[in-house]
């Protein structure tokens, strides 16, 4: 099952995702987003080191590292 998180601002459930993206300089990350739905690339566990806040304006998850 997929982590998700339920939006306080509109109440929408949102999928934790995540992307293995190599960039120019061949330096490779991994990106984390959430989607309206669990796709290919949805995860299960929030990870090690992030929290979850979400947008005051538009009331979308986003990740943070833990401070």
């Amino acid at each position: 099952m997929a982590f998700s998180v339920i939006s306080k601002k509109s109440g929408k459930t949102y999928f934790l995702h995540q992307r293995h993206q190599e960039l120019k300089g061949g330096q490779k990350v991994i990106l984390y987003y959430f989607g309206a739905e669990p796709k290919e690339g949805a995860i299960d566990a929030l990870p090690e080191g992030y929290e979850v806040s979400e947008n005051s304006k538009t009331g979308l998850p986003l990740l943070k590292k833990k401070k």
